[in-house]
């Protein structure tokens, strides 16, 4: 990510990235276009435990828990556990970003330590409640180009266990896999290309933090460096923890584009999402994705736009002051 941007609105207009242009048509598939879960090829977006039971032996699957150490002490047999260090980079240094996609080749040898190879088929589920840190470990290996060789695991840990399916505290061997030189899918955008984004046709920036932050009343960051409270002028709120219900399982088609267009997003519209470090917003992603929508992470996210005094940031009306209290760096999950 460019820190140092400093932007000139005409000129970004004329120019916006070729991120953009290679998303292709607009229009919409059908929340069915990914295939059903078959024994062998592409998955669709999720996976039901029944789904995972029956391939749970199978030579190809690679199952990943994300979750902490103490989670992993109970999991699905065979799974690894992976941790959002494992599949990104942070500065953590004054002026740093959190979170970031790796370089294709720094990527592909994570993957590979992980066990994946170019013919894995690999299920990401959640422990206990880590919704958004799966779906972050989710787009980052669509935008590895193996979108279509993942799937998430619905309802995660909890739905697994409320069905009766065996967990264990073994971890399975350590296995090495081989992945061709990556070709990044162009899914990862800098500010530039939201800048140049704000009120294109067919094209809605979403704000996927918690409603507080949005309208102004609650600011992020870190003591040391405060960020500045509102959203991104212009950007729609859906916020991450809206699109799946209370049992932790994604809402279903119809629920999701009733959300998103009560929020402003038109169908076929490319979605642009950011949050506060480009992890809440892969949930809310997730969900656009279901509904064929063509999605963006501007990786970024607040944490960069806020120190572009610049860039246009604005509160929801009647918004009261901000709570003085960051947010944590983590995000919530």
């Amino acid at each position: 990510m460019n820190r140092t941007l400093i932007v000139l609105l005409p000129a970004l207009v004329a120019a916006i990235p070729s991120a953009m242009a290679d998303r292709g048509p607009t229009t919409p598939a059908a929340p069915s276009a990914r295939p059903s879960a078959t024994s062998g090829g592409a998955l669709p977006l999720v996976v039901t435990p029944a789904w995972l039971a029956a391939h749970l032996r199978d030579r190809d699957l690679v199952l990943l828990h994300v979750g902490d150490k103490d989670g992993y002490k109970k999991h699905i047999p065979g799974a690894r556990q992976v941790a959002l260090s494992d599949i990104s980079l942070s500065d953590h240094s004054e002026g740093g970003l959190h979170l970031e996609l790796p370089p294709a080749d720094d990527l592909r040898h994570r993957l590979e330590t992980l066990g994946i190879s170019n013919d894995s088929r690999i299920i990401v589920y959640f422990g206990q409640d880590w919704v958004s840190p799966a779906t972050r470990v989710v787009l980052t290996l669509d935008a590895a180009g193996l979108g279509d060789r993942t799937a998430l695991l619905d309802g995660g840990m909890p739905a697994w266990q409320r069905e009766g399916h065996a967990v264990t505290d073994a971890a399975p061997p350590a296995r090495t896999g081989k992945l061709a030189p990556l070709t990044l899918k162009p899914i990862i955008i800098n500010a530039t290309t939201v800048v140049a984004s704000l009120g294109k046709p067919g094209v809605a920036v979403v704000d996927a933090r918690d409603r507080t932050f949005y309208d102004g009343t609650a600011a992020g960051g870190s003591d040391q460096q405060p960020q500045r409270a509102g959203h991104v002028a212009g950007a729609r709120s859906i916020p991450f923890d809206s699109v799946f219900d209370d049992a932790l399982v994604l809402r279903s088609p119809e629920d999701l584009r009733e959300r998103f267009t009560k929020a402003g997003v038109k169908p076929g519209d490319t979605v642009i999402g950011y949050c506060h470090i480009g992890q809440q917003a892969t949930a809310m992603l997730f969900a656009a994705r279901r509904l064929g929508h063509p999605v963006l992470l501007y990786d970024g996210s607040f944490e960069d736009w806020s120190r572009h005094t610049a860039f246009p940031v604005e509160k929801s009306p009647g918004a009261k002051p901000a709570d003085a209290k960051p947010a944590d760096k983590r995000e919530a999950r």
